[in-house]
């Protein structure tokens, strides 16, 4: 699961949202139009939505709407326009605040804060990962598949939540070893990928072309597809 969706058609102002918003802590998905994010809605879950309403083609309020169908998540409108008309809209297809540009960083960060600690109280998303039909539930160490039980060791299940905890992220084999295994672990550090073979063969449809945990060439793997996280 990732902690923030960010919606933003101005690209020097969206690199500036993520930047800022992952130097708080936060994990960032990033994207331009109001189409890629709603693709990424049936594979992806988040914390929270960031949305800009003007877009091109679709508006944030049509985000917005697809994503209050999806679930409970909290969802912050950024907008020039903060006129009555607009902000009513914006509750009326599923917003819980609105933040008027030009804004704030300090301001922005105070409000995703206050609505994450919320949203907290919504979702029990501290115990659920999930993505791409997998879902991971961390205090119970399970997983399911399309709802079906998947039986993983404890290696498999800590390398698989890691994975998840950086979805969309290209993670180093060394960085992926340190944290499951420990970097005082006398394992070679080449384990990790066994372990990723093992975790494709219980998880995906095709474990030779993997479509869940993708080779990233040179660096490692990646849960699901490069989205902008950070």
């Amino acid at each position: 699961m990732t902690d923030i969706l960010i919606v933003e058609d101005d690209t020097d102002l969206g690199a500036l949202l993520r930047s800022f918003i992952s130097s708080a802590g936060y994990s960032t998905v990033l994207v331009y139009t109001a189409e890629e994010a709603l693709a990424l809605l049936p594979g992806e879950s988040f914390r929270l939505a960031l949305l800009d309403i003007m877009l091109p083609l679709r508006s944030g309020y049509e985000v917005a709407r697809a994503i209050r169908e999806k679930g409970d998540i909290p969802i912050l409108l950024m907008s020039a326009r903060a006129d009555e008309s607009s902000m009513l809209l914006g509750y009326e297809t599923g917003a819980d605040d609105f933040i008027e540009k030009p804004f704030s960083t300090t301001v922005l960060l105070a409000k995703i804060k206050a609505m994450l600690k919320r949203g907290g109280n919504r979702e029990n998303v501290s115990d659920i990962l999930s993505g791409f039909g997998i879902e991971l539930n961390i205090s119970a160490r399970t997983v399911t598949k399309n709802g079906k039980p998947v039986q993983l060791n404890a290696k498999e299940f800590d390398l698989l939540k890691c994975l998840m905890e950086h979805s969309g992220e290209a993670l180093d084999k060394n960085r992926l070893f340190n944290e499951v295994w420990g970097s005082d672990c006398v394992t070679e550090p080449s384990t990790v990928i066994v372990h990723i073979r093992w975790l494709r063969e219980k998880i995906e449809e095709d474990p030779k072309n993997p479509t869940i945990i993708n080779t990233v060439y040179k660096i490692g793997y990646r849960f699901g597809d490069a989205k902008g996280g950070c």
